[in-house]
């Protein structure tokens, strides 16, 4: 779900078009059924293939260009992590009606968590930060800048234009000063780790309440240890927060970091989405709530 921002022209994908390309470039599985996968994200559209696989789609050009990073990255990844990982077990290439690179995954079964109403958030809570702990202590020898490497002062222009705009959606003064406060913090200072960067609730799966898997890796990449801290605000309501910060010894500087980070993502997101996607826009309403909530004495 890795995008401020959906780009128009998407291709018109279906289960026949799938049938098709499965079976032209992975003859092993033809035959398997296919089913559409509803799904909140942005960046690619799923389809089942038979009961253990799911076929992953690219929307735009720029999610096809995570489809090397997946398959480069997310095996080598996938041993360190507390949780299980989308690993892909093929690439397919593009076709006429399907003009970028596409992957076939092992499904993971799982819950998507309720925004602000996860049934047992300390528990969640220790698990997400296991699951960040994990990820940021990984070499990161050799690995790409993540989508979302930039130092949160270079979203200063989009995320004011951004609280511009949505005038009567959010309490605009109360976001300025929450976000001006986000830009007054110190820097990383240590380098660039290994991020999720993308750790909202439908990148996630839980089974009875507890953290199963970590999905949807488009923004993987190095960049500051903070951005993954949305967790917080995005996942777990207030009353979890501390045991996630402490369970990660999150000091005051990245902590108000990663609440920039947070508030940024999600007032881009209420911006672009608050009409063409009613569930990004809720999820990205709650978030800001939650900040400016978390902000006041």
């Amino acid at each position: 779900m890795c995008a401020d921002t959906l780009h128009p022209g998407e291709p018109e994908f279906d289960a026949s078009l799938v049938r098709r390309l499965i079976a032209a470039q992975f003859p092993r599985w033809a035959g398997l059924p296919v089913e559409g996968v509803d799904s909140v994200g942005t960046s690619n559209v799923l389809y089942r293939l038979g009961e253990d696989l799911v076929v992953r789609l690219p929307r735009t050009a720029g999610a096809a260009g995570d489809v090397e990073k997946e398959h480069t990255w997310l095996p080598r990844l996938a041993p360190s992590l507390p949780v299980a990982v989308p690993v892909p077990l093929g690439k397919g290439t593009p076709s006429e009606r399907c003009p970028w690179p596409w992957s076939v995954h092992r499904w993971i079964d799982g819950e998507i968590p309720a925004e602000g109403g996860v049934a047992a958030p300390e528990a969640l809570a220790a698990d997400l930060a296991g699951f960040v702990a994990a990820l940021h202590r990984i070499d990161p020898a050799g690995g790409p800048p993540s989508y979302r490497g930039e130092p949160l002062a270079a979203r200063d222009a989009a995320t004011r234009e951004a609280v511009a705009g949505l005038g009567g959606a959010v309490d605009t003064r109360a976001a300025t000063a929450a976000w001006e406060e986000a830009l007054r913090a110190p820097g990383p200072a240590g380098p660039p780790v290994w991020i999720h960067a993308d750790l909202q609730p439908g990148n996630l799966l839980l089974a009875r309440g507890r953290l199963c898997a970590v999905i949807d890796f488009g923004c993987l990449g190095l960049g500051d240890p903070a951005v993954d801290l949305i967790a917080a605000w995005y996942v777990l309501p207030a009353c979890a927060r501390p045991l996630f910060r402490a369970a990660l010894d999150v000091d005051d500087a990245a902590w108000a970091r990663g609440r920039g980070w947070a508030l940024s993502i999600a007032l881009l997101e209420l911006s672009y989405y608050r009409e063409s996607n009613p569930h990004m826009a809720r999820v990205a309403r709650h978030v800001v709530r939650e900040v400016l909530l978390d902000r006041r004495p």
